[in-house]
C-alpha cells in the first residue's frame, strides 16, 4: 500500500457530536467546562494525598494515584478541544490532530483497562491472602505492574494508529461522533476495511477482554471470600476496602460495554453516543469523588491535610 499521503485527499474531519444542538453550546460549555474543573482539581487532590501523606504509601494508593494521573491526561486529550469547538464554533479538526487525538485516547484507555485489573488483583491478594499480602505486593511488583500497563497502552495505541493511518480516505470527512473514535473515523475509509475491522477484533480481543477476566475473575474471589466471613462487621470492614474500586470498574466497563457491544445502527448511535460521553467524560470525574467520599482513609487524609495547612497558617499569623 502506498503511503498515506499520495492517497489521502481529505485534510480536515468535521466532529458532529453536538452540531444538532447549536442553540445549547453555551450550555454545554458551561457544563463541561465546570466537569473539566472538577475533574484536574478532584484528581490533582488525589495525587497530592497519595504523595505527600505518609498513611496513603501503600500498593492500593499508589496503583490510585497513577489512576488519577491517568484521568487528568485522559480528561485532557478530550475535553480542551470541545470546550474551544463551543466558544468559536468552529467543529473540524486537521487530519493529523484528529490521528494524535485518536493514538492518546487508546492508549489511555488501554492503560486504564489494565490498571483497574492490576487494582482488583490488588484487593484480591489484600482480602483473600491477607497472611501473604505484604510479600505478595511488594515495591518492585507494583512498579512492574503499574509499567506493563502503561506498555500494554503503548502497544495498543501504536499498532491501531498505524493501521488507523494507513487508510485512504476521500470523503465524506464528517465523523458521527464528538471525537476521533477509531470506529467512526474507519468508517468514513476509501480503501477496504474488512482486514482493518478483523485486526481491530483481535487487538481488542488483546489488550482489553485479558484485564476485564481478571478483573471480573479477582471479584467473584472477593465476594466468595467475604460471604466466608461468619462476622457481619467483617463482611463490612473487608467489603468497605473495595466498595470504592468495584464502583468505579463497574461504571466504567459498563457504559464501555454498552458502547461496543451495542449494534452500530442508526437508531442506537444517539445512545452509544451519549454513553461514550459517560465513560469518556464523566469517568474521570467521578472516580476521585467515588474514591473521597466512600474511603475512609482518603477522607481522613484530606483531614489531616486540612489540619496541617490551618495550623501553618495560625503559626504564621502568631509569628507575625
Amino acid at each position: 500500500m502506498q503511503p498515506v499521503e499520495n492517497q489521502t485527499s481529505v485534510t480536515e474531519f468535521i466532529l458532529l457530536g453536538f452540531r444538532d444542538f447549536p442553540e445549547l453550546w453555551i450550555l454545554l460549555f458551561l457544563i463541561f467546562l465546570l466537569v473539566y474543573i472538577v475533574t484536574m482539581a478532584g484528581n490533582l487532590i488525589i495525587i497530592v494525598l497519595v504523595v505527600t501523606d505518609q498513611h496513603l504509601h501503600i500498593p492500593m494508593y499508589f496503583f490510585l494515584g497513577i489512576l488519577s494521573c491517568l484521568e487528568t491526561a485522559y480528561s485532557s486529550t478530550i475535553l480542551p478541544r470541545m470546550l474551544t469547538s463551543f466558544v468559536t464554533g468552529d467543529i473540524t479538526i486537521s487530519f493529523n490532530g484528529c490521528l494524535v487525538q485518536y493514538y492518546f485516547f487508546v492508549f489511555l484507555a488501554a492503560v486504564e483497562c489494565c490498571l483497574l485489573s492490576v487494582m482488583s488483583y490488588d484487593r484480591y491478594l489484600a482480602i483473600c491472602k491477607p497472611l501473604h499480602y505484604a510479600a505478595l505486593m511488594n515495591g518492585k511488583l507494583c512498579l512492574q505492574l503499574a509499567a506493563g500497563s502503561w506498555i500494554m497502552g503503548f502497544l495498543a495505541s501504536n499498532i491501531s494508529t498505524a493501521l488507523v493511518s494507513r487508510l485512504v480516505f476521500c470523503g465524506p470527512n464528517e465523523i458521527d461522533h464528538f471525537l476521533c473514535e477509531g470506529l467512526a473515523i474507519i468508517e468514513l475509509a476509501c480503501s477496504d476495511i474488512h482486514v482493518l475491522n478483523i485486526a481491530f477484533f483481535i487487538l481488542a480481543s488483546i489488550f482489553t477482554v485479558p484485564p476485564f477476566l481478571l478483573t471480573l475473575t479477582s471479584y467473584i474471589c472477593i465476594i466468595v471470600t467475604i460471604l466466608q466471613i461468619p462476622s457481619t462487621t467483617g463482611r463490612q470492614r473487608a467489603f468497605s476496602t473495595c466498595s470504592s474500586h468495584l464502583t468505579v470498574v463497574t461504571i466504567f466497563y459498563g457504559a464501555l460495554m454498552i458502547v461496543y457491544v451495542l449494534p452500530n445502527t442508526q437508531t442506537l448511535r444517539d445512545l452509544r453516543r451519549a454513553f461514550s460521553v459517560f465513560y469518556t467524560i464523566l469517568t474521570p470525574m467521578v472516580n476521585p469523588l467515588i474514591y473521597s467520599l466512600r474511603n475512609r482513609e482518603v477522607k481522613e487524609a484530606v483531614r489531616r491535610q486540612v489540619n496541617l495547612a490551618f495550623g501553618r497558617a495560625q503559626e504564621r499569623k502568631w509569628k507575625l
